[in-house]
């Protein structure tokens, strides 16, 4: 996955065509690593922006908005005082360089018109944005490069600005095909698509893996067993490649795994992974590149976040478990508290026979119907009577033991079961928003503390009823909640007392609702929410899922329940197995 130079110059070509004789409003700095320029055009406001990331280095429109620091930082602020006014007159892209050169006409602190040159350096961990003035020297950068990091191009202010140093491989738009071809047959790679790599300039792996596929139908072909046909036919591509740089009327791709994860985007289709990847096309480069590494940087921070709050309910849940068998284990021992009831009776039956200071006594147990004797273990140094206290003590704290456990158990696998249900919503969430949900849901249960920013950004306004619809095939609507909070909306504020629940018995889930509207629910109706209920729990890949559902006045929530916790009656169970692809039909 790389932004190639032919990518970029489909950007190119789009940012001409949309901020050319543009005029800069604002400039941000939301990392240290990215820079947005809010340009004022003839269609309105447009968000540029530049990524220096090593990981997702590119330029841009955006269509998405990114928090801003309370501090610019320094270099943010010298763009906010050179530029902020300028007019951007032209883009420039050196060859099929990754990197675009944008210059401005500026005004300086005594009034007079200067010339400035923004160079955007694509180049991966070396990825750069280089403020220049009309003679070439570099004002600043964002990222300054001395002797330390570089022996060969030092990045500082008041040094001549250096372009990159070249690669020396060709270009596709400027050699012709046959000098390309000898080129390639020449190179030390024995793999095809190396040696296109490393022969020809701005263009990426997938490119020319898609080359090779295209030419030979292996994308990992060794050139040295390629006949005249598959040449002829790595010929014909390259002209098409070509046709594709000078030809600014294209499309862009992005590509998908059967993961769900956007793995590459191309400046044109891409065959080599046959039906195994989903592909995704876009009229604007921007668009597609915007929308690539939006979704991208989004799953990455829904990986993390969603990882983060697993570890801390996980935890939890092994605490719980570890807590409720320490308790049933203590709640056993107290099963034989009788004993020491009998025993301070017997010491007392016996307590004129039994003398102070013998560590134990022989009595006949007159409660057993034998009447055996029995050997009871004393306290040298106490006196029968205190012996017979102690076992009466022992025994009354027992039964208040067993009392208490028998709470505690219930109490902590009530939690236990809550927690399973937040795992289970976290293990299903679909955007940071559900995670975020969630994260509040734990704070306001004592499992997190909200920290400062979050203080700070928290609103009181009400819970917004953003439930997942479905419809049935005859028509009712069916609403689901997306998380334990959500469920406590839906079932007790949102639904009618006439709607019809759903909820898998005894499984951790979503809660699912039937909005009557004042119909008789049909046994199809019945049967898909039930499935859209069992799918949206712990038991989505399983078959034979039990369903409860029952009117919603039949479904209460007991006091001082856990969030998503409700009880209900006069239930009926169907059994069903979710199937995903009749469910996203509705």
């Amino acid at each position: 996955m790389a932004l190639d130079g032919i990518f970029l110059r489909h950007i190119k070509t789009e940012l001409e065509s949309m901020l050319v004789d543009s005029r800069v409003s604002q400039v941000y700095e939301p990392n240290r690593d990215e820079l947005i320029i809010n340009l004022r055009t003839f269609d309105g406001n447009k968000r540029l922006l530049i990524s220096t990331r090593a990981d997702s280095p590119r330029v841009g429109i955006t269509e998405y908005s990114v928090e801003n620091p309370d501090k610019p930082p320094m270099f943010c602020m010298l763009l906010r005082k050179r530029l902020t006014s300028a007019k951007l007159t032209a883009i420039r892209q050196p060859g099929l360089e990754r990197m675009l050169m944008f210059d401005f006409d500026s005004v300086n602190e005594l009034g007079d018109k200067v010339k400035l040159t923004l160079a955007v350096e694509i180049m991966g961990k070396h990825s750069n944005i280089v403020l220049i003035d009309g003679e070439g020297v570099i004002i600043d950068a964002l990222k300054r490069v001395d002797v330390t990091l570089s022996s060969k191009r030092l990045v500082l202010p008041s040094l001549v600005y250096e372009m990159p140093p070249s690669q020396d491989k060709l270009s596709i738009e400027t050699e012709d095909t046959e000098s390309i071809i000898n080129a390639i047959e020449n190179s030390e790679d024995s793999r095809l698509d190396k040696a296109i790599l490393n022969t020809l300039t701005g263009i990426s792996p997938v490119i020319c893996r898609e080359l090779a596929y295209i030419s030979t139908g292996a994308p990992d072909t060794d050139k040295d067993l390629m006949n005249n046909s598959e040449w002829q036919s790595l010929k014909e591509a390259l002209t098409l490649i070509k046709e594709k740089v000078l030809n600014p009327e294209s499309y862009a791709v992005t590509l998908k795994n059967n993961q769900g994860k956007l793995f590459d985007f191309a400046f044109m289709p891409i065959s080599q992974y046959g039906d195994s990847v989903q592909k995704f096309e876009f009229e604007s480069f921007c668009k597609a590149l915007d929308a690539f590494y939006h979704t991208r940087e989004s799953q990455e921070r829904m990986r993390v976040k969603s990882h983060s709050l697993s570890r801390l309910v996980s935890n939890n849940i092994e605490r719980l478990a570890r807590k409720i068998s320490v308790q049933k284990v203590e709640l056993e021992k107290c099963q034989d508290r009788e004993i020491l009831r009998i025993t301070g009776d017997l010491i007392g039956a016996n307590m004129h026979l039994i003398k102070k200071g013998v560590p134990y006594a022989d009595v006949i147990n007159f409660y057993d119907e034998n009447a055996a004797t029995i050997r009871i273990a004393l306290d040298v140094t106490k006196t029968p009577q205190q012996n017979a206290q102690k076992y009466y003590k022992d025994y009354a704290k027992a039964k208040t033991a067993d009392k208490m456990l028998r709470v505690q158990i219930e109490n902590s696998a009530e939690e236990l079961s809550y927690l399973e249900t937040v795992a289970d919503e976290i293990h299903r969430a679909e955007s940071e928003q559900d995670l975020s949900s969630i994260r509040q849901e734990l704070i306001s249960e004592g499992y997190l503390k909200e920290n400062k920013s979050e203080k700070n950004n928290r609103k009181a306004k009400a819970l917004k009823p953003d439930f997942r619809e479905f419809e049935t095939s005859d028509g009712f609507k069916i609403l689901v909640g997306r998380n334990n909070r959500q469920n406590d909306l839906l079932t007790l504020k949102t639904a009618n007392k006439n709607d019809l629940w759903f909820h898998t018995k005894d499984i951790p889930g979503s809660h699912a609702v039937i909005v009557t509207d004042g119909r008789e629910v049909s046994d199809q109706a019945i049967l898909e929410a039930a499935q859209i209920a069992a799918y949206f729990s712990k038991a989505k890949d399983s078959s034979q899922v039990p369903v409860d559902y029952t009117l919603i006045r039949r479904v209460n929530k007991p006091q001082g329940a856990k969030p998503g916790k409700v009880i209900y009656t006069e239930q009926k169970t169907v059994y069903v197995t979710p199937k995903l692809r009749e469910i996203e039909q509705r």
